[in-house]
C-alpha cells in the first residue's frame, strides 16, 4: 500500500479526471471487473437473491466492521457516530418509512396529513405498535422527544433547523415557555406539529420521527440521559429484535420481539459483534459471521469470488472529505463562531490544496472504481439536486502552484511560508480504520508537500477523531485540516451538515450567502423541484469557491450476505423488513477454495 503512494504522485496530469458515473467501464457481472480492471457499483444488486426455503426460527450473526468499540450511545435521539446507528437498527426504528426517492409513506408505524398551507402534520400512530417492555408507543413520547431535545440542557447533536422550524420551539428552548405551542397531543395515538414555514424537507426527512419513552425517561433529569443505563445499558424500542445482553463496545445479543408491529420475526436471534477489517475475510468465509455492516472497499477485488456469500451493493447517501477549521463552536448561543485569523482562512490556501490530490486515481488505485472522484457537496445519491455538470476543484497542481505564489505563501527552502514570512505548519488528523486509511492520508501529505506545504499527520481511532474535530462542540485547537466522511441522510438539504447552527458544521464555516441559498433551499417557493435544484447548483458553486470542505470520494456500499440467508435488502425503499429476515439452514455456509 505504500508503495501507491508513490504510484499515485507519479501518475497522470489529466486534468479532466471528473466522473460523473461511478467506476470505469462495466464488467456487466457482479463481482468481475472490466478489461481496466475497475468495479462498476451499477452491476450489483442491492437484495439478495432468496436460495431455498426458510425454516422455523433459527440465528445468525452480525458483524459491525470497526477498528474501535462503538460508543454506545444507543437511543436515536442522543446517537452521533454511525456504528451506533449499526446497532439500533436492530431494536429501534423510524415511525414513519419512506420510499425510494426519500419521501414519506403511511407504510410504516405512523401515518400522517398534511393540512392544506403544508404548515401542520397530523401523525397517527399504529395501534399495535408497543415498545419492548409492553407499554403502548404513545403521541406524549414523540412530543417528549421533541421536548427533550429541544431543552436547553440536552447535550445530543439533533438540535437545529429541523426543530427550530417547529411553532413555539425557541420560547420553549429559551425558558421563555413550558411547552411547545406547536405540538399537540390530540389522543394516546395522535400528534399534531405545526412548522413555522413549510418547506419540502418536511416531506423528505425534515419531522423528527424517533419517539422517546417517557415512561422511563420522564422523571430524569434531560442532561443525564444520554449517559443512563436506559441509553447505554438496557436500551428499548419498538423494532424487530430486542436487546437480550450487551458487553460495552463489543457485542450485542438480540432476540426476536413477538409482539412487533410488522409481524413476529422470522429469526429466534441475532447476535452483533465488532469484527476488524483485518480480519473479516477470515470471518465471513468461516461463516462466523453472516452479514456485515460494510465491507472493506479495497479488499474486494481479492475476494469478489468468495464461494459462500452473495454480494450486495449500492451508491452510498455518503462521502468522504477533507475540512478546513475556520473557526470554533458557540456553546451558550449554539452556533459556529468564525475567526478570520484561522490558519487556514485564507481561501486560496484552501483551494491550493484540493487542487494538489488526485482524487480519480486515488478511487481506482486505492478503491477499484468502487470509490470514485467527488465533485460536489450533493451526492449522486440524491440524483435529482447533484450537479453532474460541476467539475468541483480538479486536479492540477500547477495551478494551485500559482495560486500559492500569488497568495504570499513564498517558499522558504522545502518548504512555504504564510504571506508575512512566518513559519507554516499545518496539523492534520485521519481516522485509523483499513490497512488503507493510512496510506491514503500520506498521499494526501505527500501531495500538499508537493506544493510547498508542511503538512504533520496524526493517525486517530474514530470516537476520539470525533471528538476532537468538535462533536460535543468542543474544537481541539491543534486540529487545522482533518479527513472525515458524511452520511447526508434522506433529506437532501444540508443546513444540518453546513449551516451556522449545525454542531454538525465542524469546519465552523459561516457567510451570509450561504445562510441565504440554505435558507431558499428551505423556502415555499423550493417545492418546485426546479428551483430548488437552482438553488443547491447555486450553492453546490458557493462551496466550491469558498472550500471550506473539499469532497474527495463518492462511495459504493458493498455487503457480502452468505447464501443461507434470505430475505435481506440494503439501500432505501425496497419494502424488505428485517422481520421477514430468515435462514434456510442452521448452520452458515462455508467457503470452499
Amino acid at each position: 500500500m505504500l508503495a501507491l503512494i508513490v504510484v499515485l504522485a507519479a501518475c497522470s496530469s489529466d486534468k479532466g479526471n471528473n466522473t460523473p458515473s461511478p467506476g470505469g467501464n462495466t464488467g456487466g457481472e457482479t463481482g468481475k471487473p472490466a478489461e481496466d480492471g475497475l468495479y462498476n457499483i451499477k452491476d450489483f444488486s442491492n437484495v439478495k437473491t432468496n436460495e431455498g426455503e426458510p425454516i422455523k426460527g433459527g440465528s445468525i450473526t452480525y458483524g459491525l466492521v470497526s477498528d474501535t468499540p462503538f460508543e454506545g450511545i444507543l437511543n436515536f435521539n442522543f446517537y452521533g457516530a454511525n456504528p451506533d446507528a449499526n446497532v439500533l437498527q436492530w431494536f429501534d426504528e423510524p415511525l414513519l418509512t419512506w420510499d425510494a426517492n426519500y419521501v414519506y409513506t403511511n407504510d410504516g408505524a405512523a401515518t400522517y396529513e398534511v393540512s392544506e398551507d403544508g404548515r401542520t402534520f397530523t401523525f397517527t400512530i399504529r395501534d399495535n405498535v408497543n415498545w419492548q417492555d409492553g407499554k403502548p408507543v404513545t403521541a406524549e413520547d414523540w412530543e417528549f422527544a421533541y421536548e427533550v431535545i429541544g431543552h436547553k440542557d440536552y447535550n445530543g447533536p439533533r438540535y437545529g433547523q429541523n426543530f427550530t422550524n417547529v411553532e413555539g420551539m425557541a420560547e420553549y428552548h429559551d425558558g421563555k415557555a413550558k411547552k411547545i405551542s406547536g405540538i399537540k397531543v390530540l389522543s394516546e395515538k395522535q400528534l399534531q406539529i405545526t412548522f413555522i414555514k413549510s418547506n419540502p424537507s418536511l416531506l423528505t426527512g425534515g419531522v423528527w420521527n424517533y419517539p422517546l419513552a417517557k415512561h422511563i425517561f420522564g422523571g430524569m433529569e434531560i442532561s443525564k440521559m444520554s449517559s443512563s443505563k436506559e441509553v447505554r445499558e438496557k436500551p428499548i424500542g419498538f423494532g424487530p429484535f430486542k436487546l437480550e445482553s450487551i458487553v460495552p463496545g463489543e457485542s450485542v445479543v438480540f432476540v426476536k420481539n413477538p409482539d412487533y408491529w410488522r409481524g413476529e420475526p422470522n429469526l429466534d436471534k441475532v447476535t452483533l459483534k465488532v469484527v476488524n477489517p483485518t480480519t473479516i475475510v477470515q470471518q465471513l468465509e468461516t461463516g462466523a459471521v453472516d452479514l456485515v455492516s460494510e465491507f472493506p472497499i479495497e479488499q474486494f477485488p481479492d475476494n469478489a469470488k468468495m464461494s459462500n456469500v452473495e454480494y450486495l451493493g449500492n451508491i452510498d447517501r455518503a462521502y468522504s472529505y477533507v475540512g478546513f477549521k475556520l473557526g470554533t463552536w458557540d456553546k451558550e448561543k449554539n452556533t459556529v463562531k468564525p475567526n478570520p485569523d484561522a490558519k487556514m482562512a485564507d481561501v486560496n490556501l484552501r483551494k491550493a490544496m484540493a487542487m494538489a490530490v488526485d482524487n480519480d486515481q486515488v478511487g481506482k488505485r486505492f478503491y477499484h472504481g468502487l470509490r470514485w472522484n467527488a465533485t460536489t457537496l450533493i451526492p449522486p445519491s440524491h440524483p435529482e439536486f447533484h450537479d453532474s455538470s460541476n467539475p468541483g476543484l480538479v486536479y492540477n497542481p500547477e495551478e494551485a502552484n500559482r495560486i500559492l505564489d500569488e497568495a504570499g505563501y513564498k517558499k522558504n527552502g522545502e518548504f512555504r511560508t504564510n504571506p508575512d514570512g512566518s513559519d507554516l505548519v499545518i496539523n492534520f488528523i485521519s481516522m485509523t480504520g483499513s490497512d488503507i486509511a493510512e496510506p491514503l492520508s500520506r498521499y494526501y501529505v505527500q501531495s500538499w508537500a508537493a506544493i510547498g506545504l508542511n503538512v504533520n499527520l496524526e493517525m486517530i481511532e474514530f470516537n476520539t477523531f470525533y471528538d476532537r474535530v468538535g462533536s460535543k462542540g468542543e474544537d481541539d485547537p491543534k486540529v487545522d485540516v482533518y479527513q472525515a466522511a458524511w452520511g447526508v441522510g434522506i433529506d437532501v438539504n444540508p443546513q444540518n451538515l453546513y449551516g451556522r447552527e449545525a454542531l454538525f458544521n465542524f469546519s465552523r464555516f459561516a457567510s451570509e450567502k450561504n445562510d441565504e441559498l440554505l435558507e431558499k433551499g428551505m423556502s415555499a417557493e423550493a417545492f418546485d423541484v426546479n428551483v430548488r435544484k437552482e438553488v443547491y447548483n447555486e450553492w453546490q458553486k458557493l462551496m466550491t469557491e469558498e472550500v471550506p470542505v473539499f469532497p474527495t470520494l463518492y462511495r459504493a456500499v458493498v455487503v457480502p450476505v452468505n447464501k443461507r440467508v434470505l430475505n435481506y435488502a440494503i439501500g432505501d425503499g425496497t419494502k424488505v423488513y428485517l422481520n421477514e429476515l430468515a435462514v434456510n439452514q442452521d448452520k452458515p455456509v462455508v467457503a470452499t477454495k
